[in-house]
């Protein structure tokens, strides 16, 4: 369901972009929340744009092996219109990272244009990308001169066999050869994103850190989220966040990293070989994102877009607000941006997952965009 929300009325002072809890003193009835602030004091900085709800693969936690009706290209952001969200986003509502998702966004045959445009915009973000690489080995040198400063590769093993039964497709090779392309093309510090499954790459995760550390990226596992096509997901059944650390232990010792999380998902460790000396260096650091057992609502700085221009104040919302069809009535700029910000005054608390009564969103991951 898309609903369509008010400019919020904002009691008390804005926090900072740190996301800083706001002062509860009455404004003026005609005041706007300035930036995405919503009403427990969190401002969104980080914008999540999905390009297309289609993939080249079938990952078994997020697509049935059959794929989904995709939208028609009519009912899709068009390129001018991506960028118009984005140049709002960035000018008038306090955004400083925008990151392309999908689907698969390498599907966008306007990818490089898209970010080219996005890159030249007067208040520049941070770009980056979430892909599977798939056929990311003939495109990240454009995408790297367009002005791409970051990828994420979802990438859950890197035993071929293993690959082809999560993904439902043998495309391994691709994926390390555009892996292997982003370090040629001058992207570097690429994040590999997994997911371990019960039975199926549980006990590969050591493996997988191994590699990632090898060629100087950055692992991080993320537990399975209800976000499935099929809504067989079960939270018993999942891979936890604790369950993780105790299988990397088996070959590593972690560190919690020093640095300030800053409002990232990820909780970051330095990592060390098993029983190697303390004050020996890190091998480098891996992520874990424990959206479901270690919840880090409270300090979500994140607003999304789906690829027909609606926009997600959380990943597990049953509401969208639409921004396409009023632009395409002709709606200013300023209206927009009235209409996003009401969107996200109406982010709630958190996802709930841990509340009875939690119900998984009809929309899965690809439909949704990370």
């Amino acid at each position: 369901m898309t609903v369509m929300l008010g400019v919020p009325q904002v009691r008390g002072a804005v926090g900072d972009s740190t996301g800083a809890a706001a002062t509860q003193t009455s404004r003026p009835s005609n005041s706007r929340a300035p930036g995405l602030l919503d009403s427990y004091g969190r401002v969104a900085s980080d914008l999540r744009i999905s390009l297309t709800d289609k993939c080249n693969l079938r990952c078994t936690y997020c697509m049935p092996a059959e794929g989904l009706p995709f939208l028609p290209t009519s009912k899709l952001m068009q390129r001018d219109e991506i960028v118009r969200l984005a140049r709002l986003a960035t000018e008038q509502l306090g955004v400083r990272q925008v990151r392309f998702t999908g689907g698969e966004p390498l599907l966008r045959k306007d990818l490089v244009e898209i970010i080219r445009d996005v890159a030249a915009l007067d208040a520049r973000p941070e770009i980056s990308l979430t892909t599977n690489a798939i056929g990311l080995s003939g495109r990240a040198a454009a995408l790297a001169e367009a002005g791409l400063d970051r990828v994420n590769v979802s990438l859950d093993s890197i035993c071929p066999e293993t690959f082809a039964i999560i993904t439902r497709r043998p495309f391994l090779e691709r994926v390390l050869k555009g892996i292997d392309a982003l370090g040629a093309a001058g992207i570097g510090h690429t994040k590999i994103n997994a997911v371990l499954i019960p039975k199926i790459n549980d006990t590969q995760g050591p493996e997988l850190l191994e590699w990632a550390l090898a060629g100087g990226h950055q692992l991080r596992f993320i537990e399975q989220m209800p976000l499935d096509a099929d809504h067989i997901w079960n939270r018993d059944a999942m891979i936890t966040a604790a369950e993780i650390r105790r299988r990397l232990s088996v070959r590593f010792d972690l560190t919690a990293d020093e640095a300030p999380r800053d409002g990232a998902p990820a909780e970051l460790y330095q990592v060390r070989l098993r029983g190697a000396d303390p004050t020996s260096g890190s091998l480098g650091t891996v992520g874990i994102i424990a959206s479901v057992t270690e919840a880090f609502c409270d300090d979500c700085r994140r607003t999304r877009l789906t690829a027909e221009g609606a926009v997600r104040s959380c990943l597990f919302s049953h509401t969208e607000t639409d921004l396409l069809a009023p632009m395409r009535a002709g709606a200013s700029d300023a209206e927009v941006a009235d209409l996003w910000r009401g969107a996200m005054w109406a982010k709630p608390s958190g996802h709930g997952m841990s509340l009875d009564g939690f119900q998984q969103p009809d929309r899965p991951m690809s439909a949704i965009g990370g």
